[in-house]
């Protein structure tokens, strides 16, 4: 494989997107896609080095007070920012000073890095996603913006049908599966100069869509497991991700953990996406949504 540059170092940055939800290891720590890039980058360097300050709950006011300083002063030579989407959930959404934040944030990290990747993030088909587009829109417009001026590059998720269908989301319906972290991972590798290993915007094979009482008791679920324990951290002023370290606080050497194989083709997608489909009837276990 060649690549137009060499990465020795990878800083990312952000909130529970980028931390990893809700690409869960047997453990119950969270892998996601900077974690699966990492261990991309460290396969083809010797000595390669990570660091991953994202926090899940994060608004970008504390991703910048809290990350951008300590991730400038490491120098990497990619660096990745992902941030303002919490922001944009909450019902008032000052988006003025969002982009204000966002802009100081590329503003002292676009200088101390090799590159630097911005993102369009994805966002969940359905009812939540209409009530905050404009927003959303908004918030990616402004991060076309200041890539342009700070000569970032930007990663378009938004744009990508298939990063929308319900599968690729958790049950909480604000995070990604971990095929989705793993079509994440393959579109900033292809951004950074990767070797394409496959269509990450390739949809998913149709399925059967499930009846109107699978639907409703998958709504009703979701509110009692996941949007009320949120609604109920809003309204008191907490934070899923209040006394939460960084899981890689220091850029350091990296070795991926030793994991069974992800799935390297397109065709092994539906298997993968199976255990944790996310909207109606999923098997897998329910989470608080921690954003």
């Amino acid at each position: 494989m060649q690549m137009s540059a060499r990465y020795n170092s990878f800083v990312a940055l952000g909130d529970s997107f980028t931390e990893g939800m809700s690409d869960e290891l047997p453990d119950g720590s969270y892998r996601g896609w900077a974690d699966l890039l990492a261990a991309r980058l460290a396969s083809r360097t010797s000595g390669f080095r990570y660091a991953n300050l994202a926090v899940r709950g994060k608004l970008i006011g504390q991703i910048v007070d809290e990350q951008v300083a300590p991730a400038a002063a490491m120098r990497a030579d990619l660096v990745t920012l992902v941030g303002g989407l919490n922001d944009v959930l909450r019902p008032r959404c000052d988006m003025d000073r969002v982009c204000a934040r966002l802009e100081e944030a590329v503003s002292t990290l676009a200088p101390e890095c090799g590159r630097l990747v911005l993102m369009r993030s994805p966002g969940r088909q359905g009812p939540v996603l209409e009530r905050v587009r404009p927003r959303m829109e908004g918030l990616f417009d402004f991060v076309e913006e200041l890539a342009e001026r700070h000569g970032a590059t930007v990663v378009d998720l938004y744009g990508a049908g298939v990063l929308a269908d319900p599968r690729l989301w958790h049950v909480d319906r604000l995070h990604l599966t971990a095929e989705g972290h793993r079509r994440v991972a393959e579109a900033v590798w292809q951004a950074v100069g990767g070797e394409p290993r496959y269509d990450w915007t390739a949809p998913l094979p149709a399925a059967v869509p499930p009846g109107w009482a699978a639907r409703r008791g998958s709504d009703l679920r979701f509110a009692r497991e996941h949007l009320l324990p949120w609604i109920g951290r809003r309204l008191t002023g907490r934070s899923s991700g209040d006394g939460r370290q960084p899981k890689r606080a220091e850029l350091s050497p990296y070795r991926p953990p030793s994991l069974p194989a992800q799935p390297s083709s397109y065709e092994a997608v539906e298997e993968s996406t199976a255990p944790s489909r996310g909207p109606e009837g999923s098997p897998h276990p329910a989470k608080d949504p921690q954003g």
